[in-house]
């Protein structure tokens, strides 16, 4: 399916490149943007042609993607279309369902090990590949085999991974042979211990046992890694991470220069487009949440959202409600259940400070907007870019994935942040079902000290300015990550050109 065509002269020749992103919307959204950001890193003699490849639920969301930011205001979408292939038939998943955040929590482990199974995932995916011929193959990290294909075409593959660096080289460091102990099953007795990132650079990092990705709390998962996806990933033609330099420094230079892929890009953040700190308001219920920002004081504002797949209980969200409501602060918060209604007349009490958004929301653009002075977040890295690039300071509350690794960072390295919920407070785990619920006293208490003038959140915000003024010039024209994204176009001409390609010609 193709959004539009770019059209190019006769001098100029065409570089076609396939994306194919993991099934949830955290992967899907930062392909898409990756695919207009190669599209704009073309040059008057090569065209870039980019193509994002999805299965049929999830076209959706990247036609949403590219009308909601750039179509009718950023040309370089011309250049994209979409691809789809059939999603596979997963035992216990209902038909259409195709996307992580679309999974009821018990049936989200399915998503995964349809993505992770070379059996069912592979065939529709190398059909779809032979068919489209690219020149270059852009894979999520999910799709290992994905390396091997591309070999086959003799075309270069790059894995493109959408959690930062930090994070990236805390989970290779914890799968390797000195960090074994830290991968036990959550049943040992001494699981809520803090395990240490080994070999580290910059301060050391202590981690929960509960709190690790649950893939590094399955021995099986740890030998997948170390025995199939480290070594696909040092195969592959190079490796690109949704970050700036500037952010990660440190730890880019250890994937540069450690010996763990052969070429590096650090392209982020890929969602830092001209029109996304405009784009958004497209229906009333958007328009809504900023015509209500526009009313409120300056930085007085906590904006609320864990993403588009966090599990959390109506239990949790109930505690959430009443600590908003405790806190005295005027917030948005954006809730996705679709089971959860507010306590009695919560609704009623805080309607002249609060309010609740149950769609998509705008989210750039609140984060953007003068009256927001917080966000309580997920630490999802597609947020945490973004509230990087927005110069918003955080109350963190990470509930799956790698995020508890990713607070650490944005707590303990950066400094722009502080966690919701104490350390000691009570057990946090990625499994849901041994998170402890967070109190409603906890949440006012936090909430209430962050806004304080002169509290933690005040100096938190002196220091995220410093990376949002980073974040924009390393996506301005010159800037470090716009180099990565030329090079990257560039390394794969080369590489095209020298394997011989019949496509990469003038049109």
């Amino acid at each position: 399916m193709e959004m539009a065509s770019n059209t190019t002269t006769s001098s100029t020749k065409k570089l076609r490149v396939l994306l194919v992103p993991f099934f949830a919307t955290s992967h899907i959204e930062p392909f898409t943007h990756l695919a207009i950001r190669l599209a704009a890193a073309g040059s008057p003699s090569v065209a870039v042609e980019a193509t994002v490849a999805v299965t049929p639920a999830n076209v959706p969301i990247v036609q949403s993607l590219l009308e909601r930011h750039y179509y009718g205001k950023h040309h370089d979408a011309a250049a994209v279309n979409i691809a789809t292939y059939p999603f596979p038939a997963v035992d216990g998943l209902p038909r259409g369902v195709e996307n992580l955040g679309k999974a009821a929590p018990a049936d989200s482990w399915r998503i995964d090990a349809a993505a992770f199974s070379d059996t069912l995932t592979r065939p529709a995916q190398e059909a779809l590949i032979r068919e489209q011929a690219p020149d270059a193959l852009v894979s999520d990290v999910h799709f290992v085999w994905n390396v091997r294909i591309a070999d086959d075409l003799g075309v270069p593959c790059v894995m493109f991974n959408v959690i930062g660096a930090f994070s990236l080289l805390a989970i290779r460091h914890l799968t390797g042979d000195d960090a074994s102990s830290s991968s036990s099953s959550s049943s040992d007795p001494d699981a809520a211990a803090a395990v240490v990132v080994p070999r580290f650079p910059g301060p050391p990092i202590r981690i929960p046992r509960t709190e690790l990705p649950e893939f590094l709390r399955k021995k099986g998962r740890v030998d997948f890694m170390n025995n199939t996806f480290y070594p696909a990933q040092a195969g592959c033609f190079g490796f690109a991470i949704n970050t700036y330099s500037d952010l990660e420094q440190q730890y880019s230079d250890l994937h540069m220069h450690g010996g763990y892929v052969k070429r590096a890009y650090f392209v982020g953040p890929v969602s830092l487009c001209p029109s996304s700190s405009t784009a958004g308001a497209a229906n009333s219920e958007q328009q809504h949440c900023i015509d209500w920002l526009d009313s409120k004081p300056n930085r007085s504002v906590v904006y609320l959202c864990f993403g588009s797949f966090v599990p959390v209980s109506d239990a949790q969200l109930d505690e959430l409600a009443l600590g908003l409501e405790a806190s005295g602060e005027s917030f948005l918060w954006v809730v996705r259940s679709a089971t959860w209604t507010p306590p009695a007349r919560w609704e009623e009490r805080v309607r002249n400070r609060g309010i609740i958004v149950t769609a998509w929301a705008p989210q750039t653009a609140i984060l953007g907007h003068p009256a927001v002075g917080a966000f309580v977040t997920h630490c999802g890295w597609n947020s945490v870019l973004e509230t990087v690039a927005a110069g918003v300071p955080v109350l963190t509350w990470p509930v799956v994935f790698e995020q508890f690794i990713t607070e650490r960072l944005l707590t303990e390295v950066f400094g722009i942040g502080v966690r919701l919920w104490p350390h000691g407070a009570g057990l946090r785990s990625t499994r849901h079902a041994e998170h402890e619920l967070v109190p409603a006293q906890a949440v006012a208490r936090a909430v209430k000290a962050f806004m304080r003038p002169g509290g933690p959140g005040e100096a938190a915000r002196n220091r995220v300015m410093d990376l949002a003024a980073k974040a924009h010039a390393a996506m301005a024209e010159g800037g470090s990550s716009q180099r990565d994204l030329r090079r990257l176009v560039d390394d794969l001409l080369e590489a095209r050109g020298a394997a011989g390609g019949t496509k990469l010609v003038q049109d």
